[in-house]
């Protein structure tokens, strides 16, 4: 819920209480006896709070942290709210909060389903939100909104950013910040996290020469076109793209901020992969008439929010792959505007050959150095601004991709700490041991969320970001994660892939 500060800024009640009557759930601010609202048990209408919800004793209080939003499934609307957090960080100066668990109060039970097959739906529905509760790799925060990357929220206008964040959010619809899967309470100002949540948020602090610093990674997945690893492919007639995520290098030093946007997403063509229980489905690229607008589409929106795009397709140039490769390159050629590099991944970088990544970085590396960064100063003057972006992609936008960000994401660091005067232009951070360690140890971390959330295992290639080589034990643990990836893909996605819908 919120309030207004006598600054005139807004911000969110940090604790709530939630009480459970018979009748009605009540949920208030755990500091205020007159802030609140109550939600109907018998068919879910909330309503403002009144003298009576404060006065009456409730069979149960317990502290919540905020309410996330509603569902309505055949016989009940169901509300979200989160039940445990963990504080793991700041964003541009407000707390970032991890969601360790989350709960749904259902209304309507008294009401009966009048058929056999009714009751198996809303008993499936049931299951469904059972794996929403568990869901892992939710962050939000009570006093920003963190869905806007920092050179986006420096371009916007003051007014804008003055009001409350639910107001923020409706005014101004984004990949990021709409409605993910819930109707949210718009109308009574609730704490509404689905609409400034994001899949990752990591942070790390550097010495740098006994210069301190901070370094936060934090990844927001579109809501656009949401769906599990198999299940969900390719671009829809839109232009939307599985798996699209966009990926922010934060850097804070002495008051100066930068930041590095670099994004991901399935290949937008229409394509399938159906899941038939062998290792690895073929993939099945779909003739459609619309192919073309559908890539066209999908660079267009893009390039309209980030300005100038190369297009980094990492997947292999043989087999069902490299078909669906060769497919993508055709119709990047009739896109003048995007340039377009392959790089077989495997073929350069396989064995441990992790140095040869600097083959694909030499070929982007002028296009990626003009893009540049983002930086203000401790002023919040902008001194320099990101003018496009690099868009990386292999099968699963996963593995691979996390590799080659994380290379191009060390390049930009180093310039910009060479910038700050930190470095001269002749070091790298990697000539900090720690720092480097650091570093290294919040791509891996980012890229085990983002393939937890889409593939249901770590990422693999893991020690190619932390070590810069494979190791026998990394191969083991990619071994594992592949076997799991098999039997979720076949066996519990399916469900996993329900929520979405």
């Amino acid at each position: 819920m919120e309030i207004q500060s006598h600054s005139g800024h807004f911000k969110l009640w940090r604790e709530l209480e939630l009480h459970e009557f018979q009748q009605k759930f009540v949920i208030k601010a755990a500091e205020s006896t007159d802030q609140g609202f109550a939600i109907r048990r018998s068919d879910g209408t909330v309503e403002p709070l009144s003298g009576d919800d404060v006065s009456t004793n409730s069979r149960k209080v317990s502290t919540i942290y905020g309410v996330v939003g509603t569902i309505r499934s055949l016989a009940a609307t169901h509300v979200l709210v989160i039940t445990s957090r963990k504080e793991v960080g700041s964003y541009v100066g407000f707390p970032v909060f991890r969601v360790m668990s989350m709960k749904f109060l259902s209304c309507n039970e008294a009401l009966r389903l009048p058929n056999h097959q009714e009751k198996r739906d809303e008993a499936y529905f049931r299951t469904l939100l059972r794996v929403i509760e568990s869901t892992p790799g939710l962050y939000y925060s009570y006093e920003t909104d963190i869905t806007l990357s920092l050179q986006r929220r420096f371009k916007l206008t003051e007014g804008r950013m003055s009001k409350p964040i639910w107001k923020q959010c409706k005014l101004t619809p984004d990949l990021f910040g709409t409605e993910i899967f819930w109707r949210s309470l718009l109308r009574i100002r609730l704490d509404i996290h689905s609409v400034q949540k994001c899949l990752s948020f990591q942070t790390g602090q550097l010495k740098l020469k006994t210069s301190p610093a901070t370094i936060i990674l934090i990844s927001r997945r579109c809501t656009r076109r949401l769906g599990t690893r198999m299940w969900r492919r390719g671009a829809n007639l839109e232009g939307d793209t599985a798996n699209f995520i966009e990926t922010e290098q934060l850097l804070e030093f002495e008051g100066f901020r930068s930041s590095l946007l670099q994004i991901r997403g399935s290949i937008p063509l229409i394509w399938e992969q159906i899941v038939d229980l062998s290792y690895k489905p073929r993939l099945n690229v779909i003739d459609h008439d619309q192919t073309s607008k559908v890539v066209e589409r999908h660079f267009r929106d893009i390039t309209q929010r980030y300005g100038e795009m190369i297009a980094v397709d990492l997947t292999d140039k043989h087999g069902d792959e490299g078909q669906l490769s060769a497919a993508f390159a055709a119709e990047m050629q009739k896109l003048p505007n995007v340039r377009y590099v392959s790089f077989d991944f495997h073929h350069y970088c396989g064995k441990s050959n992790l140095e040869n990544i600097q083959v694909l970085y030499d070929q982007v590396s002028e296009d990626f150095e003009k893009q540049g960064y983002f930086l203000v100063d401790a002023e919040g003057k902008i001194l320099l601004e990101q003018k496009g972006v690099i868009r990386s992609n292999c099968i699963d936008c996963l593995d691979r991709t996390n590799v080659t960000q994380s290379y191009q994401a060390q390049k930009s660091l180093n310039a910009q700490l060479q910038r700050l005067g930190v470095l001269s232009s002749e070091e790298g951070i990697s000539i900090f041991s720690e720092d480097f360690e650091i570093f290294r140890t919040l791509w891996v971390e980012q890229g085990d969320e983002l393939s937890l959330e889409y593939s249901g295992t770590h990422a693999l290639k893991r020690d190619l970001v932390r070590y810069g080589k494979q190791t026998m034990a990394g191969l083991i643990k990619d071994g594992i994660s592949s076997i799991s990836r098999y039997f979720l893909n076949n066996f519990q996605d399916g469900v996993r892939q329900a929520r979405f819908l």
